[in-house]
C-alpha cells in the first residue's frame, strides 16, 4: 500500500507515534489509509452540511476495513463573491483547491480518496486533483438546495437565488417594490445545498455522474434528504472496492467519459462554466479535447431538460423524474456506454434500469426542447479561439442579431450604465479586460445580465465579454471570448458603434472590420497594465492561460 511509507518499518516509528496522537491504534497499520477531502465551510450554503456527509463517508470506509482521515480544502461562494473584488478570486480558487488536494494526498500518502465538494469551483478543482493524482477516487457532493416557495396573488411560486438577482433589475425598473424584494430574498434560499437551479454547481455535480466519478444520485438528491447521507455511506464503501480492484481516476476519466459529460451537459442545458471546467479536467488527465469538439457534440445531442434559469423546474424535480441516469438513458444511443464508472459497472450497465418518471421534466429524443444542445461555442474574427453561450437560455429573436457595440472596460462600468439605463435596444454591450489575465480571475457577471433580464431587455440587448457568466444567467450573453483583451485579442480593438454580428445557430461571432483595420487598431493600443500587482491574483495572472484552454496554468 502507498500508505506503508508512513506506517511500516523501524524508521517509521516517529510517524506511527504521530498517528497514535490522532487516534490510530496498532491495528491500523495493516489497513488502507483513505483521505476524505472535505470542503466544509460556514460561509457557503452548499457546504454547511458537509460535516455530516463526510461523517457518513467515514462510516462507510470503516465498515469495509479502511482508516479514514478527514482533511479540508477552501471553498468560495460565488453568489456572495459576486459583483465585487471577491469574484476575482473565484475561478483562481479552483487551482488552489486542486493543488491543496494534491498536497494533502501526497504528504500523507493516502491509498485512496473520497472527495466531498458541492459548489462551483470546488467540484472541478477536486476533479482536476483526482486526475492528477490518479488514485482510486470517488466523489460525493453535498446535494442541491430545495427551491424557495413564495405566495403571490394566492398562487405558489417557486424561486431561487437567480430570482433574487433578476428581481434587483425589476426593482430598478420600478416593477417591484423594495418590500417585495425583501420578502423574496428571505425565502429564495431556504437552507443548505447548492443553489437549486441548473447553475454551475449543480451542472458540475450532475456531470460528475456522467463522467463516471460519482454514484447515481450524486447530482440530484437534495441536501436535506436522508438519501444524501445514505449515498455518502455507499461512496465510502465503494472507494474500498475500487482500491481492492485498483480502479484509478484515469481509468474512468477518459476521452470517452469527457464526451459523455459534455453530451449530458448539452441535454441538460447546463452552465457555460462547464466548458471551462471540463476542458481543464481533460487537460489534467492528459486528454486532447479541442474546443471545436463541443460544437460537434452539441450538433447531435438534443436539449431535453429545461430547468431554472430557463425553465420552471428545479433540481429536486429532476431527481424525482429519474435524475441523471434517466437523462443518460434517454440519450443512451448517443453515449459511450463502455465507459467505466466508480460503481464497477460500465456506464451502459449502470443506467440500464433507469427510467423517466415525469415527461414534463425530461423530454424524449423525438420531442426535445431544441434539436441541438443547450451550449454553443461561437467562432469568428471577434473570437478566433471561441466564445461560449448558453444557447438554451437565449430568446429566439436574439439567436441571430446584429447591432452597434457599446464598450465597457470593466464590469463595474457596465453595471452602473445599465442601472442608469445608458443603453439602447438592439445594442451589443461589450465588457472586456475581465478575462483570466485581464480581470484578473475572469469574473462571473450575473449582475449585469440579471439587471437586463429584470428590466425586460434580455431579448433586446446582447452582452459579450472575455469574462464569464453564472449558470443562472439567461439571455444573449456570450462569454469566454478568446483571445482576451489583455492578450490583445480582437475584442480589444472594438470601438463604440462598430457593428457586431451574432449568429448562434451557425456558431458565428463577427465584427464588421477587415483584418487590416483590426490589426491597425491593436497596434495603437497602449501596453496592457495589470489591475492587481500583488498577492495571489498577481501570481495567477502571470501563470494563467486562455479560457479556450480551460484557463489552466502554463505548463500546469
Amino acid at each position: 500500500m502507498k500508505s506503508d511509507v508512513v506506517k511500516k518499518g523501524i524508521e517509521r516509528a516517529p510517524h506511527r507515534s504521530l498517528l497514535h496522537a490522532v487516534g490510530c491504534s496498532s491495528d491500523d497499520w495493516d489497513k488502507p489509509f483513505i483521505g476524505v477531502i472535505n470542503s466544509f465551510s460556514e460561509i457557503v450554503p452548499g457546504h454547511i452540511n458537509l460535516q455530516s456527509v463526510a461523517q457518513a463517508v467515514k462510516e462507510g470506509i470503516r465498515s469495509r476495513g479502511g482508516v479514514p482521515f478527514e482533511v479540508n480544502t477552501i471553498a468560495v461562494c460565488d453568489g456572495i463573491a459576486m459583483n465585487h473584488l471577491g469574484m476575482k478570486y473565484s475561478l483562481p480558487s479552483r487551482e488552489l483547491i486542486a493543488d491543496s488536494a494534491e498536497i494533502l494526498a501526497e504528504a500523507h500518502a493516502f491509498d485512496a480518496l473520497v472527495f466531498v465538494p458541492n459548489c462551483d469551483k470546488i467540484v472541478p478543482g477536486m476533479l482536476m486533483a483526482a486526475a492528477r493524482l490518479n488514485l482510486p477516487c470517488i466523489f460525493i457532493s453535498g446535494g442541491p438546495m430545495m427551491a424557495g416557495r413564495l405566495y403571490q396573488d394566492n398562487q405558489l411560486r417557486l424561486v431561487d437565488v437567480g430570482s433574487v438577482f433578476q428581481a434587483v433589475g425589476e426593482t430598478v425598473r420600478g416593477s417591484m417594490s423594495e418590500a417585495e424584494l425583501a420578502e423574496l430574498e428571505r425565502v429564495a434560499c431556504p437552507g443548505c445545498g447548492s443553489c437549486s437551479g441548473m447553475f454551475t454547481a449543480n451542472t458540475m455535480n450532475c456531470l460528475t455522474e456522467a463522467l463516471g466519478m460519482a454514484l447515481p444520485g450524486n447530482g440530484t438528491i437534495p441536501a436535506v434528504q436522508a438519501r444524501r447521507l445514505q449515498l455518502a455511506y455507499k461512496a465510502g464503501q465503494q472507494v474500498m472496492n475500487m482500491l481492492t480492484k485498483n480502479v484509478r481516476a484515469k481509468d474512468i476519466i477518459t476521452k470517452d467519459s469527457i464526451y459523455n459529460a459534455f453530451a449530458v451537459d448539452m441535454a441538460l442545458g447546463g452552465s457555460t462554466n462547464s466548458v471551462l471546467h471540463l476542458m481543464a479536467i481533460a487537460h489534467e488527465a492528459g486528454i486532447d479535447f479541442p474546443l471545436s469538439l463541443v460544437n460537434e457534440i452539441s450538433d447531435h445531442i438534443p436539449h431535453i431538460c429545461k430547468l431554472s434559469p430557463v425553465g420552471d423546474y428545479h433540481i429536486e424535480d429532476l431527481d424525482l423524474a429519474g435524475g441523471i441516469p434517466a437523462i443518460m438513458q434517454e440519450i443512451a444511443e448517443l453515449l459511450n456506454l463502455e465507459a467505466k464508472t466508480v460503481s464497477n459497472k460500465l456506464l451502459g450497465e449502470m443506467i440500464e434500469n433507469a427510467e423517466t418518471k415525469n415527461r414534463e421534466v425530461i423530454h424524449t429524443l423525438s420531442n426535445p426542447y431544441n434539436a441541438t444542445g443547450g451550449i454553443s461555442v461561437l467562432f469568428g474574427n471577434l473570437a478566433p479561439q471561441g466564445g461560449v453561450v448558453k444557447s438554451a437560455a437565449v430568446a429566439s429573436e436574439m439567436l441571430v442579431h446584429q447591432g452597434p457595440a457599446r464598450i465597457f472596460d470593466s464590469e463595474e462600468g457596465a453595471t452602473a450604465a445599465i442601472m442608469e439605463g445608458e443603453f439602447k435596444s438592439g445594442e451589443v454591450i461589450v465588457i472586456r479586460y475581465e478575462g483570466p489575465k485581464g480581470g484578473p480571475g475572469m469574473r462571473e457577471m450575473l449582475t449585469p445580465t440579471s439587471l437586463l433580464s429584470g428590466m425586460g431587455m434580455d431579448d433586446k440587448v446582447a452582452l459579450i465579454t472575455d469574462g464569464r457568466f453564472s449558470g443562472a444567467t439567461k439571455g444573449a450573453a456570450i462569454g469566454h471570448v478568446s483571445p482576451e483583451a489583455a492578450e490583445r485579442g480582437p475584442i480589444a480593438a472594438v470601438k463604440g458603434g462598430d457593428i457586431i454580428h451574432i449568429d448562434i445557430p451557425n456558431r458565428k461571432l463577427q465584427i464588421g472590420l477587415t483584418q487590416e483595420e483590426m490589426q491597425q487598431r491593436l497596434k495603437l493600443l497602449p501596453p496592457f497594465e495589470p489591475k492587481i500587482k500583488t498577492g495571489y491574483l498577481k501570481r495567477y495572472a502571470d501563470k494563467v492561460t486562455s479560457a479556450s484552454k480551460g484557463a489552466v496554468f502554463i505548463n500546469g
